[in-house]
């Protein structure tokens, strides 16, 4: 009897299934922008934005196996993301991430945010910060940008532009990686990694805007919200 339940253990035991690795996690991505005045403390944008999981995932996999440059170097503002008629109605484009070689629609300025970088002149406030808490399934990138008062050099005088068609009347923004081949600026050959399309914002020479851009990466398990 004894033997004949131990035979039965033992069977049980070799009919257990194999155990295996979870297959299924993933990653998950997202990002949210604060502009604002440092100064003033006005705020004229806070949204989500856009994701090119397509080059995400080439920086991820580049920068894990050494083996580029694709991390994020620059901040690009542009202006080809809205279009106001006649009676002040603003329509909005799509964010623009469907292909490898995207871009802003019209980008007009852009300011190197890697904060270890010899060309980049303000590397206290252009900076790129990560932050982690132990335990926690993401971590968070932090990507500052400020346009100072003198930033664009050719900006208006005052934030009172009649034209929304400006160079310098910010409706989108993106965060590009470091290119292979050294370019860099408006025409640069770096990734696209995110986009945003807002309201118009005007920089001019009486007012700062702050940009606080996070990027957040996750597992695929137990999401947490962004804002």
């Amino acid at each position: 009897m004894e033997q004949d339940k131990q035979q039965d253990t033992e069977k049980m035991e070799t009919q257990k299934p194999e155990r295996k690795p979870d297959e299924t996690g993933g990653i998950y991505v997202r990002g949210h922008i604060k502009i604002f005045d440092p100064e003033s403390g006005e705020e004229f944008v806070n949204k989500t934005n856009a994701i090119h999981y397509e080059n995400i995932s080439v920086a991820l996999a580049q920068n894990l196996s050494n083996k580029a440059q694709s991390f994020i170097y620059e901040m690009h503002f542009g202006n080809g993301g809205t279009a106001v008629d006649p009676t002040g109605v603003i329509s909005y484009l799509p964010p623009n991430t469907n292909a490898q070689n995207s871009n802003l629609y019209n980008p007009t300025y852009f300011k190197i945010v890697d904060d270890t970088s010899i060309k980049n002149t303000d590397p206290a406030r252009n900076k790129i910060t990560v932050l982690h808490t132990p335990g926690n399934i993401y971590t968070d990138i932090l990507v500052t940008c400020l346009l100072d008062y003198g930033e664009p050099a050719d900006q208006a005088a005052f934030d009172n532009s009649q034209s929304l068609n400006g160079d310098y009347v910010f409706d989108e923004l993106g965060l590009k990686a470091r290119s292979l081949d050294g370019t860099e600026g408006l025409t640069t050959t770096g990734l696209l990694l995110t986009h945003v399309v807002f309201h118009p914002v005007q920089k001019s020479l009486n007012r700062l805007i702050q940009v606080d851009y996070t990027v957040r990466i996750q597992t695929l398990t137990n999401l947490s919200s962004l804002g």
